[in-house]
């Protein structure tokens, strides 16, 4: 530890601190625009200017080591002072010089409210210039349908480069130019095609760089706040969702360490004008081949009919991505009051079974567990499409360790970190003993294996499983206190579903058997979108839009989407996770377990709880873990390697990239003008652009 006097007051840091968080630690207020705690040094902004005794100038905090304070003449410590007359003179030039050129645009500029050099021009600036000349101006730049520019009001703080760069791994900004004539800019004026490019927005420290489909929509005092989870892929990153009114305005990220840190990915952070399009209000019934609008009466009349004349052995429910767990526990608990066993959460297919313990279908490694992780296999899943965030950690990872081997079997992929590419199917996986790279893996303290759950969803499903497990267990990825088997969930839904145990019961039919022709006779789908159900099926949806579900269904149930209803969700790893309401759901849409619950009443099959706290405390009761919010409960190992040992036949099949299109996931997404145009841009279409 090193002794420092800041401010008269003398504390310990460690000797790798800098000066600015040697002076945060002691409790004072460092003003910076360049410097960012999750980005490398620049040192350009010199806003965080102190004064270090002995020194002739001001230093820049943000790039000055402890280590490098010199003690004083009779060996006292450093001293180090950032209220002296010389720092606030220092910085008063900075702000003066910073606003030479930025216009006065405050009154107009989105980022008004928000503003970093608002703020500290009115903490630190003075309110006059000596400067009389013609401010510069410079060229918008297009850099995509997410971000707007405004470039005259840059003030080159390179955070945007650096963010591209560092965290998302794909350099497309940079600087032209030098002096007054610097400029930011993707060079070619193309669109930037990071999952992660919105996330510049939040770094800006100005209103050089703003959100394009928020733009003149709401100012930040007219909002209300509610911290959220989000739902667009299965890591639960922390969000807060902005309402006016009944209307979701805007997303933005919280910061929490153990899942995204402070990012999002784009898709979590523009998919609010899919919230708002194509929803469904009321209910539909099937009528002569179409839809119409029917109460709420007419709509469980008509289930209720044809539930009394089918036998529950041909009854079927499948749960969609996005469902929530108590709607989940409602709907089991109600196919289990009719006698049914056909319900599967798993409407994508990939064969996870909750009987084969927890450990086999959650990240067990922990996301934060991948910064300590020392060697990667990836095996059929391509993490920047399946999760951005988690494959900027990965990322993070590679850049930090001097050595972190990353190997891949499945098909060649764009990431944003080299790998060694080791194969393209099954087979390399049951050999990866005897490969070149196991040696790395073996070597490895704490190796993990990550498996897409995606790449489960094929005949062999359940033996690449196993074979995954194998490769875990032979390969030191499971040992005292460290599980590197982890699966990586898409679907938000899953875990929480799989803990409730959503899956066929004794003699029951999964998903793809439930969906082929002939086989039931009526069937529930909570949201069930990426499911193709056969002809002769009589089949009720409840969800949020006229997606694919509703097209199908006979029966249409209007739900609530996830910023309209407080609800419990489980991530990747297994995290209990509590999402709050923020907005109402339009029309006659109802919560989803407030729906079942009603539905209930009219099947004579009465489900036992009238509010939300009650039937929690029925889910809590059942399931205990599921009261301990935003903890895990851990997977026993012993699972793993149980699944080891179960084998199996493999395909010879090659895997399989498990999505598609990124900005198309789920109903809510694809329902978003704005996810569509990001999709033009991404596929090489031309882009329909969203209004502004």
């Amino acid at each position: 530890m090193t002794k420092l006097i800041i401010d008269g007051k003398e504390i310990e840091v460690p000797p790798e601190y800098t000066v600015l968080q040697a002076c945060e630690a002691a409790g004072a207020e460092i003003p910076r625009f360049c410097f960012h705690e999750r980005l490398s040094i620049a040192g350009n902004c010199r806003m965080c200017l102190v004064e270090l005794v002995g020194s002739p100038k001001p230093v820049a905090s943000c790039a000055w080591g402890v280590r490098d304070c010199r003690p004083g003449p009779k060996g006292e410590p450093p001293e180090i002072k950032t209220r002296s007359p010389m720092v606030r003179k220092a910085r008063e030039g900075v702000m003066e010089f910073l606003l030479i050129n930025h216009p006065l645009d405050c009154p107009i500029c989105d980022q008004g409210g928000e503003c970093d050099l608002q703020d500290q021009a009115m903490a630190y600036g003075v309110d006059q210039s000596r400067f009389r000349e013609n401010k510069r101006a410079v060229e918008d730049k297009y850099i995509g349908a997410l971000v707007k520019t405004v470039m005259t009001r840059c003030i080159h703080c390179t955070r945007c480069i650096r963010f591209a760069a560092e965290v998302a791994g794909v350099p497309e900004l940079g600087a032209i130019g030098r002096g007054e004539d610097m400029e930011i800019t993707t060079y070619l004026e193309e669109a930037m095609t990071s999952e992660l490019q919105g996330n510049v927005v939040d770094l800006c420290p100005v209103g050089a760089l703003t959100s394009k489909p928020y733009a003149f929509s709401a100012r930040p005092w007219e909002l209300n706040k509610s911290e959220s989870i989000d739902v667009m892929d299965a890591l639960g990153s922390a969000i807060r969702i902005d309402t006016r009114g009944r209307e979701v305005m805007r997303i933005l990220p919280r910061v929490n360490g153990d899942i995204n840190e402070e990012w999002i990915s784009d898709k979590t952070r523009h998919v609010v004008d899919g919230l708002r399009m194509q929803r469904l209000d009321q209910p539909y019934l099937r009528e002569n081949g179409r839809l119409r609008a029917a109460s709420w009466s007419e709509a469980f009349a008509a289930i209720a009919g044809k539930l009394a004349r089918a036998n529950p052995k041909r009854v079927g429910a499948l749960v969609g991505d996005l469902a929530a767990v108590e709607e989940v526990f409602a709907l089991k608990d109600l196919m289990t009051r009719l006698g049914v066993v056909n319900f599967d959460c798993r409407q994508d297919g990939p064969m996870l079974d909750p009987r084969w313990g927890r450990a086999s279908y959650i990240f067990n490694a922990t996301i934060a567990g991948i910064d300590i992780a020392d060697a990667l296999l990836i095996v059929g899943a391509n993490p920047r499409k399946e999760a951005a965030v988690l494959n900027a950690r990965i990322r993070k990872r590679w850049r930090a360790a001097k050595n972190f081997p990353i190997g891949v079997i499945g098909p060649k992929m764009s990431l944003t970190y080299s790998y060694d590419y080791l194969g393209a199917g099954p087979e390399t996986l049951s050999s990866i003993a005897r490969h070149s790279f196991a040696d790395a893996l073996r070597q490895a303290e704490r190796p993990l294996v990550l498996v897409g759950a995606q790449s489960l969803a094929r005949p062999d499903g359940a033996a690449i499983a196993a074979f995954a497990a194998k490769a875990a267990v032979d390969l030191g990825a499971i040992k005292e206190g460290w599980n590197g088997f982890s699966v990586l969930h898409s679907a938000a839904s899953r875990v929480g579903a799989l803990d409730l145990g959503f899956v066929p019961g004794e003699g029951g039919l999964n998903a793809r058997e439930m969906a082929a022709f002939g086989t039931l006779d009526v069937v529930f789908l909570l949201g069930a979108d990426e499911i193709d159900i056969a002809p002769g099926a009589f089949a009720v949806y409840i969800g949020t839009h006229g997606d694919r579900g509703a097209a199908r269904a006979d029966v249409v149930l209007p739900g609530a989407a996830y910023p309209e209803k407080s609800a419990i969700y489980v991530n990747t790893e297994g995290r209990v996770q509590m999402a709050t309401r923020a907005s109402f759901p339009p029309g006659d849409a109802r919560e989803d377990w407030a729906i079942l619950r009603a539905l209930s009443d009219v099947l004579g099959k009465r489900l036992p709880y009238d509010s939300l706290a009650v039937l929690r405390a029925a889910l809590y009761q059942s399931y205990p873990h599921f009261r301990r919010n935003g903890a895990i409960a851990p997977g026993d190992a012993a699972d793993v390697r149980r699944l080891a040992e179960r084998g199996g036949a493999l395909d010879k099949a090659p895997f399989r990239e498990g999505v598609g299109d990124f900005y198309f996931t789920n109903p809510i997404a694809r329902a978003s003008m704005v996810m569509a145009e990001c999709s033009a841009l991404a596929q090489g279409r031309p882009a329909m652009k969203a209004a502004q």
